[in-house]
């Protein structure tokens, strides 16, 4: 089948580069808005073809909105008028809302996706070979589908070896903003505390492991995790809500210096990774 992707940055360039390794797109064709991505995308080789939204409505069986989430909610009246057998597919890191403002027109046509990877890097040169193969992909409310656009989905995610599990968008948005929207919102947080202080450049020469590992997604791009916290603003708030409690938590304990406790509490968060 011939494939679109608008929007060819860390998930759409990967995502091309997933299709011609495997051999699953007889032509991959792909939309970018800006002059710059476009060359970009031209020297790495992303796409067999660089061409308009309404080319891309003619030509392909599956297009992919690789975008940020506002812009999949903007991007939708365009393609209202599409083939009924032409699937659409967003990758996008919230569900509810994305469904929610699903044209009913399209709504059968529209596989809404989140595979759950990714890095801090964005644009065109961010496009990592084996980005997806090994990891989760979440599908969301799929009872609203025909089963053409379903077994597109699964094809294609279990040809690029990925897991796919099955989920309502309500329950997605609540598990995404734990695993990565509230840690996005603490690497920010943890990075502005630093900047603040009186004498960043001093205290991020003595940076170490810790410090790298949990401040590294706060190079994430600003643009689209504005919009990932106010698509998810409910739940985010909710999560940030229990994280605050956490650190009241043990500033109690330091506070009165009840390092007894303090060791249990450390040794439940300890016990995490023996289900991850």
């Amino acid at each position: 089948m011939n494939i679109g992707i608008i929007g060819l940055g860390l998930m759409g360039g990967s995502l091309a580069k997933a299709l011609k390794k495997y051999f699953i797109a007889k032509k991959i064709y792909g939309y970018a808005r800006s002059e710059k991505s476009k060359k970009e995308i031209e020297e790495l080789n992303l796409v067999d073809e660089l061409v308009d939204i309404k080319t891309l409505k003619e030509k392909c069986d599956l297009i992919i909105l690789a975008i940020p989430v506002d812009n999949i909610i903007s991007v939708l009246p365009e393609l209202e008028d599409i083939n009924k057998n032409t699937t659409i597919m967003d990758l996008g890191s919230t569900k509810e809302f994305i469904i929610e403002n699903i044209p009913a027109s399209i709504r059968k046509n529209f596989i809404a996706a989140h595979p759950m990877t990714g890095t801090e890097k964005s644009g065109p040169k961010a496009a990592i070979d084996d980005l997806y193969e090994g990891k989760t992909v979440v599908l969301c409310n799929l009872e609203d589908n025909e089963n053409l656009h379903v077994n597109r989905a699964f094809r294609i995610f279990q040809e690029i070896g990925m897991r796919i599990v099955v989920m309502d968008a309500n329950e997605h948005d609540i598990h995404a903003c734990y695993m990565s929207h509230l840690p996005h919102a603490i690497s920010f947080s943890l990075a502005n505390t630093v900047m603040n202080s009186e004498d960043p450049k001093s205290i991020i020469a003595l940076a170490a492991g810790g410090f790298k590992d949990m401040s590294r997604v706060a190079k994430s791009s600003p643009d689209m995790w504005t919009d990932i916290f106010k698509q998810n603003k409910k739940n985010l708030l909710d999560s940030m809500d229990e994280f605050a409690a956490q650190m009241k938590k043990v500033r109690d304990m330091i506070e009165e210096d009840n390092y007894s406790d303090m060791k249990e509490w450390m040794k439940k968060a300890n016990s995490l990774h023996e289900i991850l």
